[in-house]
């Protein structure tokens, strides 16, 4: 059985009134962040990490001055620092408005979502527009080296950092799998990714941390939250010099989204696109 936390009480999921005809900013429903960040020992206002969550819309739409229609693709990038996050039904259904709403020019649609979106996040948001063809959007592969080949025995389905176990041999390293499966803490329905893990500290496990990646397969949280978890275990079981989580979850709704969390310095790699987003 699902459960639907406090912080969605009003979310607008499952409202009759699903797909607006016009625009409508006040469609868009931020959740805080704290709440889901108090449990993991995160203090509001003092981030142990840097990180965006970056989404791609492929289902933008909008009318021109003469009332033709146009398409885009989006690319958003809100700040981990930013108060809230935005519910993803509520923004499918922002974005839904634009269909029959004209704009003078694209730059206008940008300034809109910018406006729209850094209100509702408490923080700016930059936007990105891309002709469906743009070669920027052309599949890529996860750089690093893939865990998922390891014949291991699963009996644990749930986040335990128990699994998490470090060496003494002092290495840097890029680890990825694509065996990551949360559940929506709104529907309870499953969130397929991808995860990669960039570190320099002691050697971790490879086979404990396949197990710990697979233990989320039954847990209900947001997206950027199960990053987060990731992020502050692993810096409480490896203690690592440098770290970046990075999850590139599959397209749902015509949206993905892809969260990357980091120790202050890092980056996560050139802008990518997996062949499930």
């Amino acid at each position: 059985m699902s459960h639907r936390p406090d912080t969605l009480e009003h979310a607008p999921l499952g409202r009759e009134s699903a797909y607006p005809e016009h625009y409508d900013a006040g469609l868009l429903y931020p959740i805080p962040r704290a709440a889901n960040r108090a449990p993991l020992g995160i203090e509001e206002g003092r981030l142990p990490f840097v990180g965006e969550d970056e989404w791609h819309a492929f289902e933008v739409s909008w009318l021109n001055g003469r009332g033709k229609p146009l398409v885009a693709v989006a690319r958003f990038r809100l700040p981990a620092e930013s108060p809230y996050l935005i519910e993803s039904k509520s923004w499918k259904l922002y974005l839904n408005g634009f269909n029959q709403t004209r704009f003078d020019s694209r730059e206008q649609v940008i300034e809109t979502l910018e406006r729209d979106l850094a209100k509702a996040a408490g923080a700016p948001v930059s936007v990105e527009l891309f002709d469906v063809d743009d070669a920027t959007l052309a599949v890529c592969r996860l750089p690093g080296e893939c865990l998922d080949a390891l014949d291991i025995e699963i009996d644990d389905y749930t986040p335990s950092a128990e699994h998490l176990k470090v060496g003494e041999e002092i290495v840097e390293e890029t680890l990825y799998s694509h065996l990551l499966k949360s559940n929506c803490p709104v529907t309870g329905q499953p969130d397929w990714g991808s995860v990669l893990i960039r570190y320099r500290g002691p050697k971790l496990d490879r086979e404990g941390l396949l197990r710990y990646l697979i233990g989320y397969r039954q847990h209900q949280d947001f997206h950027e939250h199960c990053v987060e978890h990731i992020f502050m275990d692993l810096m409480a079981k490896a203690k690592p010099e440098r770290l970046l989580v990075l999850a590139r979850y599959v397209r749902r709704g015509g949206l993905d989204i892809s969260p990357w969390r980091a120790t202050p310095g890092e980056r996560p790699p050139e802008p990518l696109r997996l062949a499930r987003q």
